[in-house]
């Protein structure tokens, strides 16, 4: 019993450091839809204003983009990494008929060009959270606001977090450099 209780433990270890080595860029991240309420929330909780320029990373159907240039008429920008939910963005702006404010692409967020952003949104795991904040940090202007939902960014305190319909909301500022 000894010997099996070992050999699991090993083979944990071992899955745990081949996860600590991928690349994140190409994991599969399963896609959940943030729920309307959450997405009309995660948009006051930003404080949406004219000429603002939103980024939603891991867009997924668009809803946030969508819903920030209905309601505000903004610019918005979807960024996911699944093909076929770009194609369902892209007919559901059209069918929101706001395809002249809003894009989206097909885009590694690693990789991607956000930094004419004023607003970022994002419901992505714990651990894509935290390796994206450099990043964040790095290219976007000071003033910019990140709201998520559900899940932090570890160790930055948010200067704002809500519940709403048993739902976690978080807000930050990219501070002055």
């Amino acid at each position: 019993m000894r010997r099996i209780a070992c050999t699991l433990f090993l083979l944990a270890a071992s899955l745990g450091a081949a996860q600590a080595q991928q690349n994140w860029s190409t994991v599969d991240v399963v896609y959940v839809p943030t729920p309307y309420d959450v997405v009309d929330e995660m948009l006051r909780l930003a404080g949406i204003r004219k000429g603002d320029v939103l980024y939603d990373l891991g867009s997924g159907d668009g809803r946030i983009p969508i819903a920030a240039a209905k309601q505000f008429g903004i610019r918005a920008t979807g960024i996911d990494i699944d093909a076929e939910l770009v194609r369902q963005a892209e007919d559901n702006a059209k069918n929101a008929g706001v395809s002249k404010l809003v894009e989206f692409r097909q885009e590694d967020l690693f990789k991607a060009d956000f930094r004419d952003a004023t607003v970022v949104t994002l419901y992505l795991q714990p651990l894509l959270n935290v390796k994206l904040r450099p990043k964040l940090w790095a290219e976007l202007k000071p003033g910019t606001r990140i709201v998520s939902h559900q899940f932090d960014m570890g160790d930055w305190p948010p200067e704002k977090k809500l519940e709403r319909s048993g739902r976690t909301l978080y807000f930050w500022t990219i501070p002055p450099r």
